[in-house]
């Protein structure tokens, strides 16, 4: 088979393309032959040697994947020859197969395309988890989503859609007109040297702030966002990109983004009537049923067609150092997949 991996930390251009054997399923797990690969913003910071969950280096990258069903392994009734899937898969994805514990597998209707599989697992997990269940949104919430031309982004959207939550959304002037017309409410230009997104939003919200923010930025975001919460609003933080600014790894931009951490203290919450809950998605595989309910739902509003994933441009598998140039360059309106 053919995988990328990451040999050790730089620029995109150390990603290298390798031909290894097939693997062999083992005990509880399926193999698929790969059809398209998500591209996620956690393979760009653990090809830069900054996500502290990745893997010793020399490693495979790739969180999710689509595909066809192979080989099946020992205990596994679920699934079998030949099932059109998608799968989560904490590390390995950049392959042309994988193999996947059963539990982290799940069936394709036969009208979701490949692309549209690879590009629902991650983004809309975590957007699902980071709105409905740590963020308890509801019907006329006003929604601050950072990033919203992103995969999570994009996701977030479809869901306050879906919920009927107001959305307030940064993203740079070029993709306005697309996230409009996506059905964003209220677009802000993060990088407008006068309209700074903290003042921006006061004024929208007339100073009352807002019911819930999703923050994949950290450093100084996550104190500017505290103070844009209206009383009773949660910050949802699940990422921290200001501190990788370029395409290889900054001592200064992460020193300057940890110190720039604001330190929240139970009585100041209580006092302020806010709520601060952290996401990492990448430490949720041992709630793999839960992880299945939430998925099960997903796929549900899938299957009406409430909403469907906006896959900007796929890339071969040999190509991705292209893909994570692409990605970092912030030039992505939605999913980067690869193909083998």
């Amino acid at each position: 088979m053919r995988q990328i991996w990451i040999p050790k930390a730089g620029t995109p251009d150390v990603l290298q393309l390798r031909e290894t054997p097939d693997p062999i399923p083992g005990n509880g797990e399926v193999r698929l032959k790969v059809a398209a690969i998500g591209v996620n913003f956690a393979d760009v910071l653990g090809r830069m040697g900054v996500y502290p969950d990745a893997p010793a280096m020399p490693y495979v990258p790739g969180y999710e994947v689509s595909g066809v069903v192979d080989a099946v392994g020992q205990g596994v009734t679920n699934l079998h020859d030949g099932d059109r899937v998608f799968a989560l898969t904490q590390f390995g994805g950049y392959s042309s197969m994988v193999c996947v514990p059963h539990k982290q597998v799940f069936k394709c209707y036969d009208w979701m395309s490949d692309y549209d599989a690879a590009a629902i697992p991650v983004n809309y997990l975590t957007a699902y988890l980071a709105l409905v269940i740590l963020g308890s949104l509801r019907k006329g919430d006003t929604v601050l989503v950072h990033g919203v031309a992103g995969g999570v982004g994009l996701a977030a959207l479809d869901i306050c859609k879906i919920l009927g939550a107001q959305t307030i959304g940064t993203a740079s002037a070029g993709k306005h007109e697309f996230l409009m017309e996506r059905g964003l409410n209220t677009a802000v230009d993060y990088r407008h040297p006068d309209r700074d997104y903290e003042r921006v939003v006061k004024e929208i919200t007339h100073g009352r702030g807002v019911n819930l923010i999703l923050d994949p930025l950290g450093g100084v975001h996550w104190q500017k966002n505290y103070r844009l919460l209206a009383p009773l609003g949660r910050l949802i933080v699940y990422g921290a990109s200001s501190m990788a600014p370029a395409k290889k790894r900054s001592l200064l931009a992460i020193l300057l983004g940890y110190f720039a951490q604001p330190r929240y203290t139970p009585l100041q919450l209580m006092d302020d009537n806010k709520g601060v809950l952290g996401l990492n998605i990448g430490h949720l595989w041992t709630q793999k049923d839960a992880l299945r309910d939430y998925m099960a739902q997903i796929v549900t509003w899938y299957d009406s067609a409430e909403f469907r994933p906006h896959v900007d441009r796929v890339f071969k598998l040999e190509d991705a150092a292209d893909a994570h140039h692409y990605l970092q360059e912030r030039q992505n309106t939605g999913k980067v997949l690869l193909v083998p």
